[in-house]
This record gives structure tokens, sequence and C-alpha cells, in this order.
């Protein structure tokens, strides 16, 4: 029972979380809108807010595209895309560092043969693994909250990061940037 405990508390973490977001209404200022209005309406402050909000937003479950559409549309594909890997990098490792605080090393502690070759494939090739999870996966909460509680180090955890969030981004980035020019929005 012992071993379940720290994913039990990671699980009540979130649980909590999303209830406090979640039942006042919270959660829904997490819109497109709204993030593209903070970041227009001062560029310095509303770019800290975005940052602050993205790394909330990622611990919260909520999804990543939402905050690259709205830098995008406030702020041009390439800017919105620089500013997007900043924030997304930073959100990252605070999901990371948090859910690791909580969490410990919990799927580490786990009698299980797939989560053992799942870990064995990780600590093979950390950065690579990570890279290649952020290509596919980008900025998913789920995938922060697994790998911050399987144990990887943290400095491979950042390099894989920092090396795999470019080029989803830039792609998401140039996707956003037609719909708004197709829309008009832009």
């Amino acid at each position: 029972m012992h071993r379940y405990l720290r994913l039990f508390a990671v699980l009540l973490f979130l649980g909590v979380l999303l209830a406090i977001f979640e039942l006042p209404g919270l959660r829904d200022h997490f819109n497109l809108e709204f993030l593209r209005h903070e970041i227009l309406g001062n560029k310095f402050s509303g770019l800290l807010l975005f940052v602050l909000l993205f790394s909330l937003g990622n611990l919260i479950h909520v999804p990543g595209w939402v905050f690259l559409a709205a830098a995008v549309l406030a702020l041009g594909r390439i800017w919105g895309g620089v500013v997007t890997y900043l924030a997304a990098t930073v959100s990252c490792t605070v999901t990371f560092l948090v859910i690791r605080l909580v969490g410990g090393n919990a799927l580490r502690t786990l009698n299980n043969k797939l989560v053992a070759r799942i870990l064995r494939q990780i600590d093979g090739r950390p950065v690579k693994s990570v890279f290649a999870l952020r290509v596919l996966f980008q900025t998913a909460p789920s995938l922060n909250y697994a790998l911050a509680i399987s144990g990887i180090d943290f400095w491979n955890y950042l390099a894989g990061t920092v090396l795999g969030l470019p080029l989803p981004i830039a792609a998401y980035c140039l996707f956003f940037d037609y719909l708004a020019k197709m829309s008009g929005i832009r």
C-alpha cells in the first residue's frame, strides 16, 4: 500500500487543484480571447501573466495550444512562437518541479512490467525520449505529470523539453497564423 501513497498524493493534488479552479468557474477564463486580450493590453505585464497562466493551466490540464493560438493572434507567428516557446518551457518546468515535489518518483515504486519497460526505455536515452515525447505531445499536462513521477533526472527532462518543443510550436504557429489570415482576424 505504501508504494501507492505518492501516486495517490499526485491524484489528490490534481483533484483539489481542479476543484479550486473548476467549481467557481475560474478555469473558464483560460480561453483564447482572454489570453489574447491580456497580451495585447500591456506587453510586459501581459506577457508575465501569460507565462503564469500557461504554468497554472498546465497544472490544471488546459491544453497548450490555447496559449499558443492566443500568442500567435496577438503577436504574430514569429513573436507569438518565441513567447510561447519560453512560456511552454517555464510551464513544463514548473509542472515537473511541483509534481516531483508531491509525487517523487512514484512510478519507480510500482511493480508493473509495462511501467518497468517504459522506464528502462527512458533511462537508456532520457534526453532523446523526452525530445520524442515533446515532438509528439508538446506540453501535454499528462505527459508532464508522468515524466515528473518517472524519476527522470531534471536536467535530462529540461534538455529534452528545450530541444523537443521548437518543431511542434513552429508547426502550430504556421497553422494558427494561416487560420487567422483565412478568417480575417489578422
